[in-house]
């Protein structure tokens, strides 16, 4: 019971995906053939948001709702950085989903989407098999 409210966050940001239109494959489309701002508005505010968030809570000190002190680690940059992001990006216009829709999309009733859920499912399973081997 106590883990409801994580249930109804995930509703909430279903809702805004839906809303927002950013699980609408012609949208993605758009973007990726550069016919609209619309996905690069999208994603523009919430990397702003996420910049102001974390500078933010760097400077105010914020911490979790526990108390505990929230840690944001430094990610050093890999050439690893370029090749996951440029299958990211193919795999995101081929499929015209990224991570974060697919289970709106799916909750919106594009069952389609069933396979490209399952084929991420897939890719992190082999990723975490072959990442040790992988260059750095």
């Amino acid at each position: 019971m106590k883990n409801l409210k994580y249930l109804f966050i995930g509703m909430l940001f279903g809702i805004i995906l839906v809303k927002s239109e950013v699980i609408s494959w012609f949208r993605i489309q758009e973007m990726f053939r550069l016919e609209s701002f619309h996905m690069y508005g999208v994603i523009g505010s919430a990397v702003i948001t996420g910049i102001l968030g974390v500078l933010l809570i760097r400077k105010l000190g914020i911490r979790t709702l526990s108390g505990e002190t929230i840690v944001i680690p430094k990610k050093p940059f890999t050439k690893g950085n370029i090749f996951g992001g440029l299958i990211f990006g193919l795999g995101w216009a081929i499929t015209g989903a990224c991570p974060g829709p697919l289970f709106a999309q799916v909750g919106s009733g594009f069952t389609v989407v069933i396979v490209t859920l399952l084929s991420a499912i897939a890719g992190t399973w082999v990723y975490g098999l072959i990442r040790e081997k992988l260059p750095h």
